[in-house]
């Protein structure tokens, strides 16, 4: 979570270099800011807002750093918000003294305040890998750090924490990596199953460091907790299971479900019927399509899709995975795979109770019979109601295969471990971009 708050301090300094901007261009056009306080408030959450829809945060904590990327998302948010401004401008009918808003004052406040914002990005960038320190150290049995390093930088842009053998160089463990005296140890499966294992914790607990297993070291860094780390650990997560959590949070969720689907249904209606007109134009063949999933505690039910392949898909009836090029995917279909309004019909399911706005995607039956042989704690993904956008979802791309499966499992246990009010807005938020930005698979 460490990472959030140099977002969070990225965009107080694009705020307060924007004000500065403001302050300065409206001194040298003669204007008076006083009265114009409410449109910089505007202007400021309209820069910040299209800085998160382009992208331009996620620059601060890019593992590598391209000036095309830094170029191309900052020229698009100012350009953007410039357009934005220019826009209530002209539907306010804005008077000569609104000096914000005339095309003189946004086109260089917005040109300067990329500039602004490209400098905070490489100096927090900067900052923050000079400051950065491990604070885990983890110790692992011989043969087990490269799948360790390997799986702690499978996306790419967290670098895995210093890595040690039980037994090699103990005295740099007692003394923490660098130097680090208040780095923990986050012990690997095969050493805590080790009797050498427990002397380690003995002897970090009496130093007054934590100590604590990969897994849960992975869901404090990485936001998962793969699979594989968690082995006979799977009582970690029986706490969080539907049936066990708050009784007054769970009917908030159903409630919030209830409510947000009614008045999304009735917001999409006209959306809806666009896009089955133009299924049904360009086959002839059946606007919604029904499939079996699984769902809370392994019960079968069938969701409602828009439908995005041909007809008769599975003539075989053998269940396939899919993948963004799928040949099967119609043209239409390609647009509502991106856009994810192909989902909109399971609010349907989501009203019956049978599924939640956010929540671990169901998968096919069929599928999760090979998927529950070859990914450990592949059920515990269904202690909890499946959900139209999960945290999964909303992190890694389309799962195509057993690896993505799996990869996918690990932010479904990190989302069952960590199931909250504030953790379904954040999903809510990020599955919102994703449809603006029509990025969906």
């Amino acid at each position: 979570m460490r990472h959030r708050r140099w977002l969070a301090l990225a965009a107080g300094l694009d705020a307060l270099g924007v004000c500065l901007l403001a302050a300065w261009i409206v001194r040298e056009r003669d204007g008076v800011l006083e009265n114009q306080l409410g449109l910089l408030a505007m202007l400021v959450a309209a820069y910040l807002s299209l800085g998160w829809l382009f992208g331009s945060f996620t620059l601060v904590k890019t593992r590598r750093l391209r000036w095309s990327q830094l170029v191309v998302r900052l020229v698009i948010t100012s350009a953007a918000t410039t357009a934005t401004g220019a826009v209530v401008g002209w539907l306010l009918r804005a008077a000569p003294e609104v000096t914000l808003l005339h095309r003189g004052s946004l086109m260089p406040l917005f040109t300067l305040a990329a500039l602004w914002s490209a400098g905070v990005r490489l100096m927090l960038r900067q900052l923050a890998h000079s400051t950065q320190q491990d604070q885990w150290a983890i110790v692992t049995l011989p043969g087990e750090q490269e799948a360790i390093r390997a799986e702690w930088e499978r996306i790419g842009a967290t670098r895995a924490p210093s890595i040690h053998v039980l037994g090699d160089c103990f005295s740099q463990l007692e003394s923490g990596p660098d130097g680090n005296q208040s780095s923990g140890l986050a012990l690997s499966q095969g050493v805590l199953k080790q009797p050498d294992g427990l002397d380690s914790c003995a002897r970090a607990l009496a130093e007054g460091r934590p100590v604590t297993s990969l897994a849960l070291a992975a869901e404090q860094e990485l936001q998962r907790i793969p699979p594989h780390w968690v082995e006979d650990q799977w009582l970690l997560f029986s706490d969080r299971s539907e049936q066990r959590s708050g009784g007054f949070e769970r009917q908030l969720k159903r409630y919030a479900d209830v409510m947000v689907s009614l008045l999304l249904l009735l917001i999409c209606t006209p959306v809806l019927a666009i896009a089955a007109a133009l299924i049904r134009i360009t086959d002839g063949g059946p606007v919604l399509y029904r499939q079996k999933r699984t769902g809370l505690q392994g019960k079968r039910f069938e969701v409602i899709k828009l439908r995005t392949m041909v007809p008769d898909a599975e003539e075989e009836g053998e269940a396939i995975w899919s993948d963004p090029n799928d040949g099967r995917i119609t043209p239409v279909g390609h647009w509502l795979r991106r856009t994810r309004l192909d989902e909109l019909p399971q609010l349907i399911n989501v009203l019956r109770g049978e599924m939640s706005l956010i929540g671990p995607r169901p998968e096919r039956p069929e599928l999760e019979t090979d998927l529950e042989r070859r990914i450990p704690n592949y059920r515990l993904r269904h202690w909890i109601r499946p959900g139209l956008s999960g945290w999964a979802q909303v992190n890694m791309p389309y799962t195509s295969t057993v690896e993505d499966a799996e990869l996918k499992l690990s932010y479904d246990l990190f989302y069952l471990r960590n199931s909250s009010v504030w953790l379904d807005l954040l999903i809510l938020f990020k599955t919102i971009k994703i449809v603006l930005k029509a990025a969906g698979r």
